[in-house]
């Protein structure tokens, strides 16, 4: 699939998938990190970011969406609605998650149970992203940096993209964040999750094709 499918329906529709995209994401990052086998490439560094400061690694994301956000802003990618949007609610609702006992607890479990939360976590990944990306609302804070700086410097996105998240992924495994099977998972199988989900939408008859697809890593 070439195309952006966009949901159908206005604002009052949209907007709902928006926030339901970006908490479906949050689910996707707990079921990553409570796996034990690796988180995508910005989580591992909001990971180890937390490792070394006071803060939780939801708040860790909030911190580093909204300082990547008036970066780009800075640069001449003003914010959307979706861009505040993503910077805040991902880490809230993952802080959120990790309060509740059972949750925090499944890291304990045996290698099978962690390796089905490992494939729960790239396919809601990719649902999630395919809801917010579908609402049409703005491209979250990385992904703003992300089409700043391949306009700025005129390199194609992908080769922008992959070289922020080597970035990140290395100055978070230094510092202590988790990388492994889970990591190689999210880049590898997030695109086709994503498409999955856009034809699964268009499918149903609940989305358009409107546009080239870009599948970013929302986190």
């Amino acid at each position: 699939m070439k195309e952006t499918p966009r949901l159908r329906g206005g604002l009052a529709l949209r907007a709902p998938s928006l926030f339901l995209g970006l908490v479906l994401i949050a689910v996707a990052i707990v079921s990553l990190l409570e796996s034990g086998l690796g988180l995508a490439p910005w989580d591992v560094f909001h990971l180890g970011v937390a490792e070394h400061s006071p803060l939780t690694i939801g708040t860790a994301s909030v911190v580093v969406g909204l300082v990547v956000l008036f970066v780009s802003w800075g640069l001449g990618q003003p914010p959307g609605f979706g861009t505040v949007a993503n910077a805040i609610v991902i880490g809230v609702v993952v802080d959120a998650l990790l309060s509740v006992g059972w949750i925090a607890e499944l890291s304990e479990r045996g290698l099978p149970p962690r390796a089905g939360l490992l494939a729960a976590g790239v396919a809601l990944f990719g649902l999630g992203t395919a809801c917010y990306i579908g609402a049409g609302l703005g491209a979250g804070p990385r992904d703003s940096l992300m089409l700043v700086l391949s306009r700025r410097t005129g390199v194609r996105i992908a080769i922008v993209r992959a070289s922020i998240e080597i970035t990140v992924l290395v100055t978070g495994w230094a510092l202590g964040g988790t990388a492994g099977l889970g990591t190689l998972a999210v880049a590898f199988l997030l695109g086709p999750s994503v498409e999955g989900s856009f034809w699964l939408f268009v499918r149903l008859g609940l989305a358009e094709r409107v546009g080239a697809l870009e599948v970013p890593v929302p986190a």
